[in-house]
């Protein structure tokens, strides 16, 4: 995550071909060239450009990586979505309901000529964003089950009312590791970006890690 120059924040989820310390190397190498280049005002389009032509010289286009680049941009108003990633984002909004974002999307640093694909929203209260790695919708298929479907999951939240982005992304990791019986066999991440009514605390500013030891 990082805060934009003009405002707003970035968050960049990047996934490393194959998984454990090799995939977190790559994962890390491209994730901090993004918000490098964010935290400079470039755009984020341009950003993931260079992520991917980073990636690309420094392993020769023999290794690839996902990413994702959510921005809240406060000068245009607008969540800014960049995918590099197969897998979809999921998208909810008061006026138009479900949106699957699955438009053809290549990985970073193997096709020379790759491009992110750049969808605009607008911030609008009630509006939920969903950004995961491939090793959520792939649970299970490595243990005999199905794949987990997330966005299944997410429509069913959303129909209960559930609204916390933490509950979601709580939700949408339980389901994918009850399919791999605990133990994943892939790497997972999960983004959910929310805008939520105002409370009475709205001015502060709150960020919560967990990293377990």
């Amino acid at each position: 995550m990082i805060e934009r120059p003009s405002g707003g924040l970035s968050f960049v989820l990047a996934d490393g071909q194959r998984s454990g310390l090799s995939a977190k190397l790559i994962s890390n190498m491209v994730a901090r060239k993004a918000i490098q280049l964010l935290s400079e005002g470039v755009r984020d389009g341009a950003a993931a450009r260079a992520a991917h032509d980073y990636l690309y010289a420094q392993r020769g286009g023999k290794v690839s990586a996902t990413l994702n680049i959510l921005s809240i941009d406060l000068v245009s108003k607008t969540f800014v979505i960049s995918r590099n990633n197969a897998a979809p984002v999921l998208v909810y909004t008061q006026a138009d309901g479900h949106i699957l974002l699955d438009e053809p999307s290549k990985s970073v640093g193997v096709n020379r000529n790759t491009k992110p694909v750049i969808t605009e929203l607008p911030l609008l209260v009630g509006t939920i964003i969903v950004i995961f790695t491939d090793g959520l919708r792939h649970a299970g298929e490595w243990s005999g089950h199905n794949g987990y479907d997330p966005a299944v999951s997410f429509r069913e939240m959303v129909a209960a009312g559930v609204t916390s982005p933490r509950a979601i992304a709580d939700s949408l990791m339980a389901g994918a590791l009850a399919k791999d019986n605990g133990r994943p066999k892939d790497d997972i991440s999960v983004l959910v970006t929310a805008v939520l009514p105002a409370t009475q605390d709205t001015k502060i500013r709150r960020m919560d890690v967990h990293l377990p030891l």
